[in-house]
């Protein structure tokens, strides 16, 4: 894909900057994290500095590795103690950098997925992991992580310095966990990909409820998993499945306004094929294994919504999968979603009653469902319920949009 002059180096500053980091910090240890990120990120200002005034290199990747390795020697000529450090890791010092420094697809991909699997370490909190993944292997600047979590740059710099530093009093080494213990950090590194997909799917603490970026970014480290194959499970697939599904719709799913559009409104000649038929693709993968995880069957009701309407297999299948669900994750969210594929089937009268029982009324989405129930059936409640979410929710975006369908309700009480 080719891109903009201007637009080149930050385009390569996300694709690259995870790979050059984790690269050098496999070689030389989390201990010298910030090394490596400074070092990089001094290599990414010198391309600023000459490429607009001598040209793009012919290959601006290769000359970036190159200059990496240039500025990490400068960096041992300069610092005594690391040059020490890098010594006695190393037969020949002379030769350490290129010998070191292995920039080939495999080494950087392995050092990707050792980087994940640092960051994920169950001793740090699931906020600074996230916070880790973005900076370190999506390569978000601090004022994209501080947008993400509706906080500030000194915020975030202080959290993600406590993390590093957990990564080093924790002894937390970069390499893949043992293959007795890998399949529990796993499930640890795979719910931070999907946090990480969920903040971008439906964002609390963004006045942008979609942010398409951060669902890329999950899905790019999810690929990871999946090309290796210590990593490549049946879970990982499932994710995978669940989140290509997920995408698919987001296009469809927001106003231009920034407000969501409810999977019954989408326009579903919006929904991207591609997505689709990969989410089907990589549940088939899943189901490889003679295993069910939540993600599988999530990922198995996101495709029964890609399914026509006509089929009249599609609700009560999605009743039977969300039954399951619950049965394993009785979660709010797992709950309300199963009244709605429960009003398909069975009515929305019927549906009511089941959705009072739950008593979720300090969930906005709660009120947001009953008015959905009650739309073809009592126009008064679907406001009242509306009013109730109007005074629940979060985020202004959402607000606007609630308003506004009270608002076109009370000028259309007969619609």
């Amino acid at each position: 894909m080719e891109h903009d002059k201007n637009e080149l180096i930050p385009h390569l500053f996300k694709i690259e900057y995870s790979k050059i980091v984790s690269v050098l910090v496999k070689s030389f240890g989390l201990k010298h994290i910030e090394i490596a990120e400074d070092i990089v990120s001094e290599t990414f200002l010198s391309a600023l500095d000459i490429w607009p005034y001598k040209g793009t290199p012919e290959n601006p990747t290769a000359w970036l590795y190159t200059v990496a390795k240039n500025k990490l020697k400068n960096h041992l000529t300069r610092n005594s103690s690391f040059s020490k450090f890098v010594t006695e890791h190393s037969n020949d010092q002379s030769e350490s950098i290129e010998t070191t420094i292995d920039f080939s697809d495999k080494n950087i991909s392995d050092s990707q997925l050792q980087m994940l699997f640092a960051v994920c370490h169950p001793s740090i909190s699931k906020e600074a992991q996230i916070c880790l993944a973005l900076r370190i292997l999506c390569g978000l600047g601090l004022d994209e992580i501080a947008n993400a979590f509706l906080s500030n740059k000194e915020t975030i710099h202080k959290r993600l310095q406590r993390a590093k530093r957990k990564l080093y009093s924790e002894k937390i080494k970069m390499e893949l966990p043992s293959i007795k213990e890998i399949n529990e950090r796993l499930n640890t590194v795979i719910q931070t990909i999907y946090l990480l997909f969920s903040e971008g799917y439906y964002s609390e603490s963004n006045n942008s409820i979609v942010r398409k970026e951060l669902c890329a970014e999950a899905l790019n480290l999810a690929y990871l998993l999946l090309d290796n194959p210590l990593t490549n499970n049946h879970a990982t697939n499932a994710l995978m499945s669940l989140m290509c599904f997920h995408s698919s719709r987001l296009d469809a799913r927001q106003l231009i306004d920034g407000g969501i559009i409810l999977l019954n409104d989408q326009d579903k000649t919006l929904w991207d094929s591609e997505f689709i038929e990969k989410g089907f693709y990589y549940l088939q993968q899943a189901s490889k294994w003679e295993i069910t995880s939540t993600y599988y069957i999530e990922a198995s009701i996101a495709y029964w919504h890609t399914v026509d309407d006509s089929n009249s297999d599609k609700w009560p299948s999605i009743l039977k999968l969300y039954d399951v669900l619950l049965l394993v994750n009785h979660s709010p969210v797992i709950a309300l979603n199963r009244i709605w594929a429960f009003s398909k089937v069975h009515g929305n009268l019927v549906a009511i009653t089941e959705a009072e029982i739950l008593g979720l009324n300090t969930s906005h989405f709660y009120f947001i469902l009953l008015a959905e129930l009650y739309k073809e059936i009592n126009i008064s409640k679907t406001i009242e319920c509306l009013i109730e979410a109007l005074q629940l929710c979060k985020t202004n975006t959402e607000k606007e949009m609630i308003q506004k369908q009270i608002n076109w309700l009370r000028k259309n009480p007969a619609s």
